[in-house]
């Protein structure tokens, strides 16, 4: 009877012991497989005009690098399950980490390219460019410099300890770590920036339209996808501050929730940027416009698409409202 008691004992402290890592290749597959059908379907609904812009190609880099993270993490979090006495090297280690830390200042810095396309730089006055740009240039090196620190800091750990007090070193490296809240505020603050931008020249654009009797539906979708893009991040880096304040340990659920809130950050930009395509695509294929009409629709387009879930959608408002 005891050695039947022991046994279930160990089994049970085996299952404790990779219910976390488990969790982890449950929640990478879901999120893949989700970033995977998207990507298929950007690439369908693409056009040779959309796959020429800067906006797509942001797109497709980021959609790789992410499921580059889901890889390097997967393999991490497998090798823990499948062999718990023998983890991933150091090296893989440490890259996993930076694919999971760095992508996100990418994701968001998508955005510089959507505040160029709403205000073109040929057309704008530099001390206005200037105005609009100094703010969140500034934030993207704060949130380099301190994400740097954070990935050295785990590098540091992860090749001076011994495998044994790996893990109650990697929770002194989690709890309160001042890096990585720094990094979460900042992007809170960054994020905050872009939609307030969007949603001022928005209320600015939109109030004719609102005085002629209402605001098309089209515009109402574009409020709703970017106040959407910028309120599930914002809810996951709350969470995620909470997290790090209270729990002292990623395993406790807050490292699960960095990697959610990297698949949403990116799930987000995706879908704006197919909704914008899948119109494009249906103009350029079933109306029959003439030549000066479908330049000027493309046009319109090509400042929608460029933007995804940006302040840029509304380079083409008021044509936009003409033709819902």
């Amino acid at each position: 009877m005891s050695s039947v008691s022991d046994s279930e004992a160990t089994i049970i402290a085996f299952v404790n012991t990779i219910r976390p890592n488990f969790n982890y290749i449950i929640t990478i597959t879901a999120f893949s497989a989700c970033l995977f059908t998207l990507f298929v379907v950007l690439l369908a609904l693409s056009t040779k005009e959309s796959r020429r812009r800067v906006v797509f190609r942001l797109n497709a880099f980021a959609i790789c690098l992410a499921l580059t993270t889901s890889i390097l993490a997967g393999l991490s979090n497998g090798k823990a399950i499948v062999d718990p006495s023998n983890p991933v090297s150091i090296g893989v280690f440490i890259a996993a980490s930076v694919s999971v830390c760095f992508p996100p200042l990418l994701y968001d810095s998508i955005l510089l390219t959507r505040l160029f396309a709403l205000y073109p730089p040929a057309s704008t006055p530099p001390a206005t460019l200037l105005q609009i740009i100094a703010f969140p240039f500034c934030v993207k090196c704060t949130r380099v410099v301190v994400i740097t620190l954070y990935v050295n800091n785990i590098a540091t750990t992860v090749t001076t300890t011994a495998t044994d007090v790996l893990a109650q070193d990697e929770a002194t490296t989690w709890f309160r770590n001042p890096n990585i809240i720094t990094e979460w505020t900042l992007q809170i603050a960054d994020n905050m920036y872009s939609v307030s931008l969007f949603l001022y020249n928005l209320h600015v654009r939109a109030r004719p339209l609102r005085s002629e009797g209402g605001i098309p539906s089209r515009i109402r979708q574009i409020f709703y996808i970017s106040a959407a893009n910028f309120v599930f991040p914002l809810i996951l880096n709350i969470a995620l501050l909470i997290f790090v304040a209270t729990s002292r340990s990623p395993s406790d659920g807050g490292g699960l929730l960095v990697l959610v809130n990297n698949y949403v950050t990116i799930i987000g930009v995706m879908c704006a940027t197919i909704w914008f395509s899948r119109s494009e695509w249906v103009q350029t294929r079933k109306e029959p416009l003439s030549d000066e009409m479908l330049r000027r629709r493309l046009n319109l387009v090509r400042a929608s698409v460029s933007v995804g879930m940006g302040g840029g959608e509304i380079a083409g408002l008021s044509h936009l409202a003409g033709q819902v």
